[in-house]
């Protein structure tokens, strides 16, 4: 049996886009977009994270459910166990899905896909992928590619090996465009939250190789369209003629 909570991490301080989780579309707030996908998946309750009282209202006035977390947290990842150690103290979520604040396009089907590894590879933690052959994405450093053994059985499940901001692996076929959304078991969360950013975590930027630096196992699953996030205010003005030009395409889809 499991019982999941999906947990969103917000923030109003970005460098490219300002109170970036307040950012209306459509005439809400980006958060509040996520919020509503994140429940339309209908895997477990919805709380968002927030670093300042601005987000707690934005979401509880849309009738979402938010909880304050201490500003100066380092991480996502850190903001999601504050929270979740405020919103259920006795341990009843036994997982717990990280879920970006910034994908208001996200479909409720990528939401439950990265449930998926946890329960059917029993793995620690559970994370997604896009397999791609184009170069402009397999050289981009701010892509992040996948090293994945895929299961023989299910070439739509994987544990990861490893994750790196270089082209791999080499040779021909696709490589592993790596989404930034991640399911834990609480125990694994638990862990996580007390370990020291490792050495290959800090050469690659990338918080995840903590987690294989300390046993800790993360499942992928395979997905075929990759999440639309917002940075910049172009990305804003992208989703914002999505969203308005078409919702109902928004709700099913994810808009690379």
């Amino acid at each position: 049996m499991s019982n999941p909570i999906v947990l969103i991490p917000a923030r109003l301080r970005s460098v490219r886009l300002p109170n970036k989780p307040l950012a209306l579309i459509a005439g809400r707030p980006m958060i509040v977009h996520v919020v509503n996908r994140a429940k339309e998946a209908d895997i477990g309750p919805v709380y968002v994270a927030c670093a300042e009282p601005e987000i707690v209202k934005a979401v509880e006035d849309a009738g979402g459910l938010a909880v304050l977390t201490e500003p100066t947290l380092p991480s996502g990842t850190d903001r999601i166990y504050q929270a979740l150690c405020k919103i259920d103290p006795d341990g009843r979520f036994d997982q717990v899905i990280n879920l970006q604040g910034d994908l208001p396009t996200v479909s409720p089907k990528t939401v439950r896909d990265v449930v998926t590894p946890l329960i059917e590879l029993g793995t620690d933690m559970s994370t997604l992928a896009n397999p791609t052959e184009d170069q402009r994405e397999v050289h981009d450093p701010n892509v992040v590619k996948a090293i994945v053994s895929m299961d023989p059985s299910n070439d739509r499940l994987g544990r990861a090996l490893y994750f790196t901001r270089a082209a791999a692996p080499s040779g021909p076929g696709p490589v592993m465009h790596h989404i930034g959304i991640y399911g834990f078991t609480r125990q694994a969360l638990e862990r996580f939250a007390t370990l020291k950013p490792s050495p290959l975590e800090k050469r690659e930027r990338l918080e995840q190789l903590r987690a294989l630096e300390n046993d800790i196992t993360i499942g992928v699953s395979v997905v075929y369209s990759v999440p639309f996030g917002v940075d910049t205010p172009e990305d804003l003005a992208r989703a914002r003629a999505i969203i308005e030009v078409s919702p109902e395409r928004a709700n099913s889809l994810d808009l690379g």
